[in-house]
C-alpha cells in the first residue's frame, strides 16, 4: 500500500474527528464507564487533538522527513497506556504510517475509543486491516514500543531485551514563571495543569518562580479551571491531599481545588502542584537540568524560556512531539535492517 493512500485514509478520519457525532453517545458512556477519568469533555478534547494532527498536510511534511520508500514490514508490538483518552493513538498512527504492522495490545482502562476509530479508519480504507491486529500477548513480533510506569518499564526492560525497542517511563512537565503573566496567562497555564485531571505526561505537575512571586496571583486567577473538582475521583484526591498536609503539618495553599506546597520532586500527586523558587536565570537552569530526564515539556509566557512552548500549548503536541522525546519514525524507519524473527 502506497504511503499516500495511507495520508489519504487517516488525513479522512481526521475530517470525520471534526464531526462532534462521530463518536456515538454509548461508545463515550462506554468508555467512560470503564475509565472514570474520561469525561465526554476529555474525549472531545482528545478527539479535537487528534483531528488538528491528522490534516493531509500536516501527515505529508511528517513522513517526508523520513526515508520510508524501502520499509519491509515488521511486527511492531505496540503496548498502550491508558491514562487518557487515545494516548497511544499516535504510536498505532507511526506504525501503521510507516508500513509495518501493528499488533496492539490495549490498555485494560481504554479499550473503547481505539477500536471504534480503527473502524471507522477500515470504513475508509479497508486495505489497512492487513496492518492491524488486536493481540493479548506480544507474541511473534519483530520489535515492540511499551508504555508504562518507571515500575513497569523494568519488566519491559528485562522481557522484551532481545527486540529493537521504545521503553517509555513515567514524565511530567513542568511551567516557569517571570512575574510578570497577566490573569489570562494564568488561566491557560490551568488548562495545561488540569486538562485530563493533569494525568498525562504533558499536564504541569511543578511550577518555577522567582524568589518573591507571590503565589496568590497564581491560585487566584484559576477559577476557571475549579470545575475539577465536581468530579469525584478528583475530589478524593484532593481531599486525600489535604488532610495529609494538615495531619502531618505540611505548609501549602489551597485554593478550594487545588494544592500548592514546595518541594524539589517533578511529579506531584493529583489536586497538588509543587512549585520551587529560583533566584536567578543560572539558578533556574541548575533546577531545570536537575529534573532533566523527567521533563516531557516546557511551558512559559509566550515561550521566553528557551525550548519551551508557550502557556496553554501543553496539550497540543504535533507529530514530531515524541513522547520521552524518543523520534518513533525514525525507529520504524530503522526496523527494515533487522532480520525477522
Amino acid at each position: 500500500m502506497h504511503i499516500n493512500n495511507r495520508i489519504a485514509a487517516f488525513s479522512q478520519l481526521g475530517e470525520k474527528l471534526q464531526n462532534s457525532t462521530l463518536i456515538p453517545s454509548e461508545v463515550i458512556y462506554k468508555a467512560g464507564q470503564q475509565n472514570n477519568w474520561f469525561t465526554p469533555e476529555n474525549i472531545s478534547l482528545a478527539l479535537g487533538s487528534l483531528a488538528t494532527l491528522l490534516k493531509a498536510d500536516a501527515l505529508q511534511k511528517w513522513v517526508n522527513k523520513y526515508d520510508l520508500s524501502k520499509i519491509e514490514p515488521k511486527r511492531v508490538g505496540v503496548i498502550m497506556a491508558g491514562n487518557i483518552p487515545l494516548v497511544g493513538f499516535t504510536d498505532f498512527l507511526a506504525i501503521v504510517m510507516s508500513g509495518h504492522i501493528a499488533k496492539i495490545k490495549l490498555s485494560g482502562q481504554d479499550n473503547v475509543l481505539l477500536p471504534f476509530l480503527v473502524e471507522r479508519l477500515l470504513e475508509i480504507d479497508g486495505e489497512l486491516a492487513k496492518q492491524i491486529e488486536y493481540v493479548e500477548q506480544l507474541k511473534d513480533i519483530d520489535a515492540v514500543i511499551a508504555t508504562g510506569s518507571d515500575n513497569t518499564s523494568r519488566y519491559f526492560e528485562y522481557y522484551f531485551d532481545k527486540y529493537p525497542n521504545i521503553i517509555r517511563k513515567n514524565r511530567s512537565s513542568c511551567a516557569i514563571l517571570a512575574g510578570s503573566e497577566s490573569k489570562e496567562d494564568i488561566d491557560k497555564l490551568g488548562q495545561d495543569m488540569f486538562h485530563y485531571y493533569g494525568l498525562g505526561c504533558r499536564n504541569i505537575s511543578k511550577v518555577y518562580f522567582p524568589k518573591h512571586y507571590k503565589i496568590e496571583h497564581l491560585l487566584g486567577n484559576l477559577n476557571n479551571h475549579e470545575g475539577v473538582i465536581t468530579h469525584h475521583k478528583y475530589h478524593n484526591n484532593y481531599d486525600y491531599n489535604k488532610s495529609i498536609y494538615l495531619v502531618n503539618i505540611v505548609h501549602h495553599y489551597d485554593n478550594g481545588f487545588l494544592l500548592l506546597t514546595e518541594n524539589e520532586a517533578l511529579v506531584s500527586p493529583i489536586s497538588v502542584l509543587f512549585y520551587e523558587r529560583y533566584n536567578d536565570q543560572s539558578h533556574l537552569e541548575q533546577l531545570i537540568a536537575k529534573n532533566e530526564n523527567k521533563i516531557q515539556c516546557i511551558v512559559s509566557k509566550d515561550g521566553w524560556f528557551n525550548g519551551s512552548l508557550p502557556l496553554g500549548e501543553a496539550q497540543h503536541p504535533s507529530l514530531t512531539d515524541y513522547a520521552d522525546n524518543i523520534d518513533v519514525m525514525a525507529f520504524l524507519s530503522s526496523l527494515s535492517k533487522i532480520e525477522r524473527r
